[in-house]
This record gives C-alpha cells, sequence and structure tokens, in this order.
C-alpha cells in the first residue's frame, strides 16, 4: 500500500536565506550542510527519544494566536534534547522568548521568534513512563 511515511523537508523564502540560516546555526546551534540547510536524521531523534521521536502534521483554525506574534500561517516546531540547557544558550545569546516555557506530560516547551518573523517552537519531548 502507498503511504506517507514523514516529512521530507520545509522549505521557506528569506530575503537573506543564509544569514538566516547562520542565525539557526548560532542561536540554536544547527549544524548547516554543504547545502546550507540542515539533515534531521531520524535515527538521532528515535535513539534520544523512541516514544516522542515524531513530526506533528496538523491545521489549525485560521483565527488562531497559536503562531503569535508571528503573522504567517505557520509556526516551526524543533525536537531539541536538553530544554535548560537550550535556555542557557538563548539567553546568553539575548535571544528573548515568546512567553513562558511550559511543561507538560509530554514534552517541555519554550518559543521563539526568528529574523525572518516565524514563531518557533522547541520542543523536548518527554518518554511515556511504563
Amino acid at each position: 500500500m502507498v503511504q506517507v511515511l514523514g516529512v521530507g523537508g520545509v522549505f521557506f523564502q528569506s530575503d537573506d536565506p543564509a544569514g538566516l540560516m547562520g542565525w539557526y546555526a548560532d542561536i540554536l546551534g544547527m549544524n548547516l550542510n554543504d547545502y546550507g540547510g540542515s539533515d534531521f536524521i531520524h535515527a538521532d531523534s528515535a535513539k534520544a527519544f523512541p516514544m516522542g521521536a515524531r513530526t506533528i502534521f496538523s491545521a489549525f483554525k485560521s483565527d488562531t494566536d497559536y503562531f503569535a506574534p508571528s503573522n504567517k500561517p505557520f509556526m516551526i516546531n524543533l525536537i531539541i534534547d536538553d530544554m535548560d540547557g537550550m535556555l542557557e544558550r538563548l539567553a546568553e545569546k539575548g535571544v528573548a522568548l515568546e512567553g513562558e516555557p511550559q511543561d507538560f506530560d509530554y514534552g517541555r516547551f519554550a518559543w521563539v521568534m526568528d529574523p525572518n518573523g516565524t514563531k518557533v517552537e522547541l520542543w523536548q519531548p518527554i518518554e511515556p513512563k511504563g
């Protein structure tokens, strides 16, 4: 049976693609590949979070304020392995959070805005107990 297996990429426009990707490398610590993007190897996230390594593909109502203060009709969610370390990194880099970090039984979350005006949700999954 033919089926979709996952998201193969997220591609977006920017007036300064190299500068924007440089921000992701400097601020969030992402490694850039030879093409200026970043590769996420699924096995790496599955090793860290066997049950939490997943990509959520979901629509929100048009009037949601969840992506605010961005005026874009999408948000980027990035899996991270150490929320406390990331929060320290963001503070050291002088990057303001959008709201307060939040903890739920399925993960820890924090939000920032990238230089392109896109809201970025940082998610550290929490493995289910049992």
